[in-house]
């Protein structure tokens, strides 16, 4: 007999919780708090409102005259003298373990030359000496195009073994000393699925890129529990300040942030909502959880896989059909064998789980989209809402499989206006059609859903909806935007952030809108998004984020 927990998408409360979600609605019951005179966005088409009515977590009430019927003296009242509402944000992809450490992590992004650079990392390692420095992240674009090598960092890290990401996190910029202790030389061969970067010599630089990472990652120290749990404090309270409710863990490598955000779950410490997918070669492991354990509660949930086909186009490991136009001994790697793929896919989806494939180049897409009808096939049509984390390079004829396969198009606007300064160079022109295409994807029927895949981009929605409607580079250098043809509306914006995340997530039964019954995760911003000049979209000010009917973030403007 198959356990009821099993099933995508069902309601996650207990026996009590579900007795006093019952009881709320009762019209005698009155609203714990009301959010009156602003103008509230509700996710639905055409939908606004003037207030809203809580009662514990949820939403009970939406209208002025639905709210008033139902206040009390008890009632907390906030008036939002005239801000906007609407629900709480929910990124798609983040790393957010990852993005979380990198908070108090030397930022190593706006540096704009070598000195600068090292500079930081020398002043990085003296504060810490003898520990691995493992951030903050680079972009060699940013220093002039070359990428860094262990002789930019080896004098002033003598002691220190150092391995910092680039921005995309394919790429480490390890020093001699962190290469001596992965047993990493000349001889060294290349992994499957990775690049050892070497000079004209055949020395190995300090570059290592995607599945050569894991030659590094084997002898850095694990993170200590309570060192993950501080980073995960830090970065909830990050998230909320920018008015996230939830975000979605896509980690393809390890369950260190699961487990920590479990245990912070047990201590009622986490704040903020988690969707959390862990390595698809370890789904066997989550099939046995979902078994004994269901998928969690709507704080902190499981149940879904990952897995990688390609790297990243900055790193030239994203996999395409035709050679790189700046590299053409290349087209990219395969992070995993195509069968090893196939497999653990049909396997993940016959045990019932979430499965999500990160794919980049035009040949990587392809793939995943052939291996996920193939699943479909073979297995039996269900309610599946398979993912495809980033799309970002997809041929113009592929487009419509989205659509007409039910695949959801995980995308990061923010990667458009960054990769956007420079990525003609990696493809060419003919390649850029089909290039982070939002607009095509969204006008085919496909469900897109938005993020920031933090740390890569910043965790903040209004820089994510500047980027979508505006795509102007941040170099400056395309004004009007970069594939003009690709933009969209800030609204078809809101809703990727909230109604269809909602939905990737299998909460649209309880999240991603302002309706009665839905879950009172609600953002409060100082001006409409919809109603302003876009370029001033980065402006706008989160003043509150309530979750679960609680505000847990009010700003000074509030």
């Amino acid at each position: 007999m198959v356990d009821r927990r099993q099933f995508l998408g069902q309601s996650l409360l207990s026996g009590a919780a579900l007795a006093f979600a019952g009881r709320a609605f009762a019209a005698d019951v009155p609203l714990d708090c009301a959010l009156v005179g602003g103008s509230i966005w509700t996710g639905a088409p055409c939908g606004r409102a003037d207030a809203l009515g809580i009662v514990g977590d949820r939403i009970v009430a939406v209208g002025a005259a639905a709210v008033k019927a139902r206040m009390a003296r008890t009632t907390r009242v906030v008036d939002l003298k005239g801000a906007f509402a609407m629900p709480a944000f929910t990124d798609n992809h983040t790393h957010f373990l990852m993005g979380s450490l990198a908070l108090a992590r030397p930022n190593l992004l706006d540096v704009k030359d070598r000195g600068e650079f090292v500079a930081r990392i020398a002043a990085a390692v003296k504060a810490e000496p003898g520990q691995w420095l493992l951030g903050g992240a680079w972009d060699e674009q940013r220093l002039g195009g070359q990428l860094p090598t262990r002789e930019w960092i080896d004098a002033v890290t003598p002691g220190t073994p150092v391995a910092v990401p680039r921005t995309d996190l394919h790429m480490y910029l390890c020093n001699s000393v962190a290469l001596k202790l992965a047993g990493i030389t000349r001889d060294t061969p290349d992994p499957a699925g990775g690049v050892i970067v070497r000079d004209a010599s055949g020395e190995p630089t300090g570059v290592v890129k995607d599945n050569a990472k894991a030659l590094i990652e084997r002898v850095i120290p694990p993170l200590a529990s309570e060192q993950a749990e501080t980073a995960l404090r830090a970065g909830i309270a990050h998230g909320l300040k920018h008015g996230f409710a939830q975000v979605h863990v896509p980690d393809p490598f390890d369950w260190d942030c699961f487990d920590a955000l479990r245990r912070l779950r047990g201590r009622g410490e986490t704040d903020m909502r988690f969707y959390n997918f862990v390595p698809m070669h370890d789904w066997q492991r989550m099939a046995d959880l979902v078994k004994t354990e269901g998928r969690g509660d709507d704080w902190v949930r499981w149940g879904g896989v990952k897995a990688l086909v390609d790297g990243s186009l900055g790193s030239r490991t994203a996999l395409f059909r035709e050679p790189y136009t700046d590299a053409h001994d290349t087209r990219g790697v395969r992070i995993m064998p195509l069968d090893e793929l196939r497999e653990a896919v049909l396997a993940s989806d016959r045990a019932g789980l979430h499965v999500t494939v990160h794919a980049i180049g035009d040949e990587a897409n392809d793939d995943i989209l052939d291996i996920y009808a193939e699943t479909v096939a073979k297995n039996g049509p269900r309610d599946r809402r398979f993912r495809i984390e980033h799309a970002q390079h997809i041929a113009p004829a592929t487009i419509p499989r989205f659509a007409r396969q039910q695949v959801i198009a995980s995308v990061q606007p923010y990667h458009a206006i960054d990769d956007g300064r420079w990525a003609v160079q990696r493809i060419g022109e003919k390649r850029l059609n089909g290039t982070y295409a939002f607009a095509s994807l969204i006008k085919s029927g496909a469900t897109v859903t938005f993020g920031s895949d933090w740390p890569v981009a910043p965790l903040n929605a209004m820089e994510g909806i500047h980027a979508a409607v505006m795509r102007e580079t941040i170099d400056g250098k395309n004004p009007n935007g970069w594939l003009p043809d690709q933009k969209v509306t800030v609204e078809q914006s809101l809703i990727a952030y909230t109604v269809n995340n909602a939905f990737a997530g299998f909460q649209n039964d309880r999240a991603g809108r302002i309706a009665p019954g839905f879950l009172a995760d609600v953002v409060v911003l100082d001006r409409d998004p919809t109603a302003i000049d876009p370029e001033t979209l980065p402006q706008i000010e989160v003043l509150r984020t309530i979750v679960g009917g609680r505000e847990r973030y009010t700003g000074a403007a509030a």
